[in-house]
């Protein structure tokens, strides 16, 4: 385990200034011939790192895509497609389960569990059993690419961040850093508009010092306790450990609304009806996780703390009462916006789903900016972009 993950605040600007070039390098989606397409996908094997079996399993090696046309069924749009989301759900599931090591149901108490029980009672549970959907969803998606002779995922050789130092957390490394996050809250303001990013509009933050600072400038943060001292008291939980849980709270709703445009957007380029109906009901599932964690981030108490370590500040305000619309924690239901044309009538939908928005590489983007990958190296920025190229190249095929 490398021990200069968790950076300072030079190198974790560093590393995060890395991260933007590198997201906002990358081409706009484009629709490739069938050849091209298949050629861009080999090319992802060179990205992996020598000797690794990043992607693995019993088909073949991904420059052979190629040569193998079609393999039981399935095109090969469907497999990169089946593969980028191997991929997601594996981060996911990695930060998931740092979560539930400290505030899921079989956590030990602590200040954190119960600033976490301030969103809900039932938050710990809600945690646990978040955790298992994404890690049933990797296990699938490896399971279902296997059964048809194609290449798994394989990401644990990338997991070389620290977790948390807090004594009862394991100390393996992990694939996500949870503790320099810049969360963008904009999901909020953008599901109680009635317009629709679809058609360019952009939406301010729930919680603005999230993201950035007075300046304007990215501002980090930890969603979990980094050692013993700050889980807290569970009798009496400071402000500092409030802090952290709330800032998770909204991260749980970022990451999962992340999910549900993600599936919903892939859902429209794929060719086999069985893929469909595995992104279909995957999706759904990730949807239940995003209306939950919507109607709990706005019981957030009014509170600012100053984090010495990332050297931040944030002020959570309240959002149950005295709020406009755009703000009130309350409305958890899709504000009907507009869909498809602006000349149709407005309608509560999943936002965004339209190419360029939260796809393959929005998601991945937004992962960078997010913080999540704050330490990793740049093989594997390298390998989910190429994964995720492939499944923004791929076009839904019919018939011949």
């Amino acid at each position: 385990m490398k021990s200069d993950t968790d950076h300072s605040d030079n190198n974790g600007s560093q590393e995060a200034t890395e991260s933007s070039q590198l997201a906002t390098s990358l081409s706009a989606p484009n629709r490739l011939a069938r050849r091209t397409f298949l050629r861009n996908v080999g090319l992802g094997a060179a990205l992996l790192v020598p000797g690794a079996a990043l992607l693995s399993g019993s088909g073949k090696a991904l420059a052979d895509n190629e040569k193998k046309e079609e393999s039981e069924g399935l095109t090969r749009g469907d497999v990169a497609i089946l593969q980028l989301l191997a991929a997601a759900e594996l981060i996911e599931a990695d930060l998931w389960q740092q979560y539930n090591e400290l505030g899921g149901i079989n956590a030990p108490t602590s200040g954190y569990t119960a600033a976490l029980q301030i969103l809900d009672g039932d938050q710990l549970q809600y945690i646990a059993d978040n955790t298992d959907d994404e890690l049933s969803h990797a296990a699938f998606l490896n399971a279902y690419l296997k059964s048809k002779g194609e290449q798994q995922v394989d990401l644990s050789h990338f997991k070389n961040l620290l977790p948390s130092q807090v004594s009862f957390v394991p100390q393996t490394g992990r694939l996500t850093n949870l503790k320099q996050l810049s969360v963008d809250t904009s999901w909020w303001t953008r599901y109680r508009s009635t317009t629709n990013p679809d058609f360019g509009t952009t939406f301010p933050d729930a919680v603005p010092s999230l993201r950035t600072d007075q300046q304007g400038r990215p501002s980090f943060h930890t969603a979990i306790p980094r050692n013993n001292a700050e889980l807290g008291d569970p009798n009496n939980p400071s402000d500092h450990v409030k802090a952290i849980a709330f800032t998770a709270g909204f991260h749980f709703g970022y990451i999962e609304q992340g999910g549900t445009s993600l599936y919903a957007t892939l859902a429209q380029k794929v060719s086999s009806p069985e893929v469909l109906r595995i992104l279909l009901s995957i999706g759904g599932s990730e949807i239940m996780h995003f209306q939950t964690w919507q109607d709990k981030a706005g019981n957030a108490t009014p509170l600012t703390d100053f984090d010495p370590v990332n050297n931040s500040t944030v002020t959570f305000i309240n959002l149950a009462t005295g709020q406009p619309e755009t703000l009130q924690a309350n409305l958890i239901m899709p504000e009907p916006c507009e869909f498809i044309s602006p000349n149709l009538p407005p309608c509560a939908i999943i936002r965004p789903s339209g190419p360029g928005q939260l796809d393959a590489r929005g998601v991945i983007n937004s992962f960078i900016a997010d913080g999540l990958f704050q330490g990793q190296s740049a093989q594997f920025l390298q390998l989910i972009n190429s994964l995720a190229r492939a499944a923004d190249a791929a076009d839904r095929e019919v018939g011949d």
